[in-house]
């Protein structure tokens, strides 16, 4: 699936959300979340590269933890990314699968999350990430053949000017 994301540094995160909420849209639940990245053996930053993350997702401590496996790839010139999620049963063996693919761990981010559906396929998340100051915010849409990327990243970014927010961020989490 191929989306445009644009992500900011939050300048108050109650503003954030109270002119959300003056429009009725609330964010949901916190869920914590873990990724594990890895990064091919001869991986360089800028050079479209893929990314494998393993994710522990927990909605609640008396519910059993959510493993995901994502496949990321960020296609420099275009500011898109082709991002494939699953489900997987067992964690240890995804990882031995990736690390025996000749995949190296990079990094770990650990992160609170809530999240937004604004239809359309687009989605806004709230995140508070460990070992890094004040709240993020990232809008997300899936992009169809028809989409102008140019377009959707700019609509992106009017939204978030349109909450009051213009701190945009290029990194991700585990550059910063």
């Amino acid at each position: 699936m191929k989306k445009v994301i644009v992500k900011c540094r939050l300048s108050s995160k109650e503003t954030f959300e109270q002119k959300l909420s003056d429009i009725e849209l609330n964010f949901s639940d916190i869920i914590w979340q873990h990724d594990r990245i890895y990064v091919p053996r001869e991986y360089k930053k800028n050079s479209n590269y893929p990314r494998l993350i393993m994710r522990t997702e927990m909605k609640a401590v008396d519910k059993p933890a959510k493993y995901v496996f994502i496949l990321k790839r960020h296609i420099e010139d275009s500011g898109v990314d082709i991002v494939e999620e699953t489900v997987v049963k067992d964690y240890e063996t995804m990882v031995n699968v990736i690390l025996q693919l000749g995949f190296r761990p990079i990094a770990e981010v650990s992160r609170r999350r809530q999240s937004l559906d604004m239809g359309e396929n687009t989605y806004i998340y709230l995140d508070k990430v460990e070992k890094l100051p004040g709240y993020y915010a990232k809008i997300e849409t899936s992009l169809t053949p028809e989409d102008s990327i140019i377009e959707a990243k700019t609509d992106l970014k009017n939204t978030f000017k349109t909450l009051g927010e213009s701190s945009f961020i290029e990194n991700t989490y585990f550059e910063m």
